[in-house]
This record gives structure tokens, C-alpha cells and sequence, in this order.
């Protein structure tokens, strides 16, 4: 199959629909309205389902529903209507289901802007709920790789009974790249014998995040911590950009690493040794990648859409061992390519 022209919220409902995804719940919010309204007319000419739900609220918990019995089940929503969803989040997080979640983040607190941001982070990578859960965040940086990861997702939370959650931005969301739709990178399937599919031959299955016994829900966090190590061991992913001779190394995730990736290039002709590590996977963090060029670097610039988030990840990966810079900008302002070079400019005291 060839390569078509798509806008990246459109790109991700058909990934989804690629993936196996034949339920969709949600509410409209901007800017990933176009990911309801591609499924909307999709989902039925596949035999799936598609639903808008009266509230953020209800669709997640639809979400819940649906993935308790075994489907592969996709919300989509952004910023406020991820904190609506929430409650919702923690409680498939404890009964261990799967399913994918993507937030095309705008600018906040409160209702914000529509403006593209990177100021969920923390929502998305610290929990967002209650609860000692953890979700898989994923973090593309183009059209194509919302496609490739939309697709992963749903591998990674059927793998794990875990939901994974596309972490984009509006940007990303409304941008048009060709892309290509690749045959499906299918892991080694697990039988969904713990959904609740009709108590037939066999023992009745239970799907629930409600412990009373304090010892056994201590036990049911235990398992999950070990389940979470064994996500961060196998699936932290990150892209490595002219870091080998770098002086300085930027980090960014999504749409300000492209930002950066132009930066590095322009002052990497003025002779300035600039690399940059892309965090592909924003939970689990790739603090290995930091291994490689902490030794080499003189000092780490974290680059974000937001006041200063993802920066605390970089801090604990370098562990106090190099300085760590910060630049950002929020509300729904981007970093532009001078302001990044003029911040590199500064921290390398003006030399080339």
C-alpha cells in the first residue's frame, strides 16, 4: 500500500481501525474533534461501534465496559477531558484491562486555550488519578508515527493488560504528512480468558478494582509494580539525534524535537556541537539514553511546550551529575528555532 496524504487526527482513528479497534466512545473537544468524526463514519462500514457519550465521564467508563469484555476500545479527548476521565482511568489501571487512550493536549490550567501544549505531562506520566498506577505514555512527533504508535498501543496494552495512553499535541492533531499503513507488528497474543465473555465451561470471571481487605489489595499493588518493572525493562524507547560529539543535549518529545532537530542542524553549521535525545516513550522514561552521553556532554537542555515538566524526568535520568537547563513556553506559544538557538548560544557562553 502506498502513502496518503492524511491530518493526524484522522490518521489515528485509521490506525486504530487498522489495529483491530472496533469500539470508540467519547466526547468532542478541541482540537482532536476530527478523531470522533473519522470514526464515526468508519467504525460502521467495519462492523464496529461508535458512540458519543453524554459526558467524558460516561465514555470512559463505556471504555471500561467494553474492555472487560475482551474488545479493543479507544477514547479520544484533550486536556480537560482527560482530568473528566480520570477516576475512570485509575479504576481500568486497577482491574487491569487494556485499552487506548490519546489526549491531543491544549494549553491550561482550567479550559485553557485550543492552542497545542505539552502541559499534561505530568497528568499523563505521574498517574493523573489516585492510586499507585501507572499507564504506558507514548509521545510521536509526526503524522507517520501517530500512525506506527496508535497501532503499538493497542499490542502493548493488550500485552500488558494495561491502559497506554497517545500523548500528541494540537499541532500534531491537525497537520497533514503522508503516511503509510504497515501490516500490524503483532506480539505474542495472551487468550483474554479473564474477560467476562459468558460463564460458559468454565469458571466465573471477576472484573473489578475494589479491594476491601487491606492486605490483599497491598498484594494487588505489589503485582502491579511488577508488571510496571517489567514495562520499564522492555518497552522505554527513545531516538538518539547527533548526540555522539555533543556538547550540549537537548531533550524534546513531539512536535518542539522537530522544532529542536532544525535548531541542532542550523547550529551544528555554526560549529556548535548540539545533539538531541527524543523520548519516544514519556512513561516508561528512558533514563538509559542518558547513560550514554553523560559522561561526554557538559550540560543537558530540556526544551518543552509547557513551564517545566518533563524536565524533572531529565533531572533524575542525569542524577545531579551535569547541569540541566530548562526552556519553554506555554499557553499555547511554541518554541521557535531562534529562540532555542539563542538558548543554546547562551548556555555555551556565546562561543562556537
Amino acid at each position: 500500500m502506498g502513502k496518503t496524504l492524511m491530518k493526524g487526527n484522522e490518521a489515528i482513528g485509521e490506525a486504530a481501525i487498522k489495529a483491530g479497534c472496533r469500539y470508540f466512545f467519547g466526547y468532542p473537544i478541541t482540537p482532536q474533534n476530527e478523531i470522533p468524526a473519522y470514526l464515526a463514519r468508519r467504525l460502521p462500514k467495519e462492523n464496529g461501534v461508535f458512540l458519543q457519550a453524554e459526558s467524558e465521564v460516561s465514555a470512559i467508563n463505556m471504555v471500561y465496559g467494553a474492555s472487560g469484555a475482551g474488545a479493543r476500545v479507544m477514547t479520544s479527548s484533550s486536556s480537560p477531558g482527560i482530568s473528566l476521565k480520570t477516576e475512570g482511568i485509575s479504576y481500568i489501571a486497577g482491574a487491569q484491562l487494556p485499552c487506548v487512550i490519546v489526549n491531543i493536549v491544549r494549553g491550561g490550567p482550567g479550559l485553557g486555550g485550543i492552542q497545542p501544549a505539552q502541559s499534561d505531562y505530568f497528568q499523563a506520566v505521574k498517574g493523573g488519578g489516585h492510586g499507585d498506577y501507572r499507564v504506558v505514555v507514548l509521545a510521536p512527533s509526526t503524522v507517520q508515527e501517530l500512525v506506527d504508535l496508535t497501532m503499538d498501543a493497542f499490542e502493548i496494552a493488550d500485552y500488558y493488560r494495561n491502559p497506554v495512553m497517545i500523548l500528541g499535541d494540537g499541532i500534531l492533531g491537525q497537520m497533514m504528512e503522508p503516511v503509510e499503513f504497515k501490516p500490524l507488528n503483532k506480539r505474542d497474543s495472551k487468550e483474554k480468558t479473564w474477560a467476562t465473555t459468558g460463564m460458559k465451561d468454565r469458571e466465573q470471571n471477576v472484573i473489578n478494582s475494589l479491594h476491601m481487605d487491606p492486605e490483599g489489595l497491598e498484594n494487588h499493588n505489589i503485582d502491579l509494580q511488577e508488571k510496571y518493572a517489567e514495562i520499564t525493562d522492555k518497552e522505554a524507547k527513545s531516538e538518539s539525534y547527533k548526540t555522539e560529539d555533543a556538547d550540549i543535549v537537548i531533550t524534546a518529545y513531539g512536535t518542539t524535537s522537530r522544532i529542536c532537530r532544525t535548531a541542532i542542524d542550523q547550529l551544528r553549521e555554526e560549529g556548535i556541537k548540539v545533539g538531541m535525545i527524543r523520548p519516544i516513550t514519556l512513561w516508561p522514561f528512558p533514563a538509559d539514553a542518558f547513560e550514554d552521553v553523560i559522561d561526554s556532554a557538559s550540560k543537558f537542555l530540556t526544551v518543552e511546550m509547557s513551564l517545566g515538566q518533563m524536565v524533572e524526568d531529565v533531572k533524575l535520568a542525569v542524577d545531579g551529575r551535569k547541569p540541566v537547563e530548562f526552556y519553554g513556553r506555554t499557553g499555547g506559544m511554541i518554541p521557535s528555532v531562534e529562540e532555542v538557538k539563542e538558548k543554546v548560544k547562551e548556555l555555551v557562553g556565546g562561543e562556537k
